[in-house]
């Protein structure tokens, strides 16, 4: 038996409608969608990951290569054990909410941060394992379920505009339109926002990482001619090669230490809590381009692939990146015919070889690297088209998971917006029947969390 007949009947390709070459280009194809995460993470998480006696680009580099580990084992775990074409990596938006809200926001150490992710990381693989986390995705109403991938596209697009410069902070309305034509960088960022828009319209597979390398070798040329001025890490600057992360890996040992249970408990329930409902909502998007749903907007066998993400989530913390989750690039695998975890395998062969570009990681001008969100997020905005408008309740609930998301800078206030609208929408049109019991007692529990939460009670 040669090693494409193996590959069919390990991964039960005929089955599944595809053949061992069709998922190979799936699985190269959803790498390159996704394999922004090596430059865009490491700079997201460096934010808040200081390390003394390193360099900010050294730091980058570690965090370039626990990005890689963690997302080559996770999708490994997707591969092998779920029989999905899903890749996955540290999720955006839970990379930022890392970052900017418990680290930056909080002034929580990012030791003890990583320490969070790892026990909540644990208490998933325990739920997935008995169950309850499927139970529990399987009472989000079928209009959040539908409008999940398209509120998480605004939010990255949101982030995006924000990083190129493109939308500021103002104090009248909160934001406006900023003064790019006056800042280089920000003009160089769009010009490559267009190119890779340009790209993906085409049809051009690796559009996203040919947009952020071409776009960062303009910069490094600017700058090397002196029409920038040279504070941006280039190649010829570039700190040493170093793949020792050993000030990264097991740092969240330490966050253990000496630390106030409650303020812990509190952080781990925090973390608990958005993780469940991003993780959640991008697994079902993700699905959702793939027609993987059932009838009721379901994923059948969907604790395979939520095991993927909490090891790869678990394994994450250990060496030291935020939280793994599917990702929605996987759709791009999907849309060549990717039907099976050899798509999966793929894609985590292609991290572990990307190791060897490690070096180079740190010299990606972030101008560069956010061009990823804005093109993401309008792709994911296609998810919309699924959503009955013309049903109230369908409209206020899916419409609601839509905005909040980017208004109050979190996937998981978003879905928890359409979650408790639902049932009172349901109430409202006489159609209280409709609504499953434990829709109601969810609705209710995500109140109380709220409530609580805005009164100073939890974080």
């Amino acid at each position: 038996m040669g090693l494409t007949d193996m590959l069919a009947a390990r991964f039960n390709v005929e089955a599944h409608d595809s053949d061992v070459r069709t998922e190979l280009v799936a699985g190269l194809t959803t790498f390159l969608a996704m394999s922004y995460i090596i430059v865009v993470n490491p700079f997201i998480l460096a934010e808040a990951i200081q390390i003394p006696g390193y360099e900010f680009f050294e730091v980058v580099q570690m965090i370039a290569i626990s990005t890689i580990v963690a997302s080559a084992i996770a999708t490994l775990v997707m591969a092998l054990y779920a029989n999905r074409p899903f890749g996955l990596a540290p999720g955006m938006g839970l990379n930022a909410f890392f970052a900017f809200t418990v680290v930056i926001g909080l002034g929580i150490s990012w030791q003890t941060a990583l320490a969070a992710v790892f026990v909540e990381g644990v208490l998933f693989m325990a739920l997935t394992a008995v169950g309850a986390r499927k139970y529990i995705i399987q009472l989000f109403p079928e209009p959040v379920k539908r409008a999940v991938g398209a509120g998480i596209g605004l939010f990255l697009l949101f982030i995006g505009l924000q990083e190129l410069q493109l939308v500021v902070p103002d104090d009248a309305t909160l934001v406006t339109l900023g003064g790019v034509f006056g800042n280089p960088w920000a003009i160089l960022g769009i010009l490559g926002l267009a190119l890779t828009f340009a790209l993906w319209a085409r049809g051009i597979t690796g559009a996203i990482i040919i947009g952020i390398l071409t776009t960062a070798a303009a910069g490094w040329a600017l700058t090397f001619a002196g029409v920038f001025e040279r504070g941006v890490v280039t190649p010829e600057t570039l700190p040493a090669a170093q793949y020792d992360i050993t000030p990264l890996a097991g740092a969240f040992v330490d966050g253990l230490a000496d630390i106030e249970p409650l303020t812990f408990a509190l952080v781990v329930f925090t973390f608990f809590f958005v993780d469940f409902f991003d993780t959640a909502g991008t697994l079902i998007g993700v699905s959702q381009f793939g027609d993987f749903l059932d009838e009721d907007g379901d994923l059948p066998e969907m604790e395979k692939p939520l095991m993927a993400d909490a090891v790869g989530t678990t394994v994450g913390a250990m060496i030291g990146t935020s939280t793994v989750t599917t990702y929605i690039e996987s759709s791009a695998g999907i849309e060549e015919g990717g039907r099976t975890g050899l798509t999966a395998l793929v894609v985590a062969l292609g991290f572990i070889a990307s190791l060897a570009l490690i070096p180079f990681v740190a010299a990606i001008p972030e101008y560069a690297s956010f061009i990823a969100l804005i093109v993401v997020g309008v792709m994911m905005l296609q998810g919309l088209v699924e959503v009955d408008w013309s049903n109230p309740a369908w409209a206020v609930s899916a419409g609601l998971t839509v905005t909040v998301m980017p208004f109050a800078y979190s996937i998981a206030d978003g879905l928890a917006a359409g979650i408790v609208a639902y049932p009172l929408i349901k109430v409202a049109l006489g159609e209280y029947n409709d609504v499953r019991l434990g829709q109601y007692v969810l609705a209710v529990l995500l109140v109380v969390y709220y409530v609580l939460q805005t009164r100073g009670v939890i974080l």
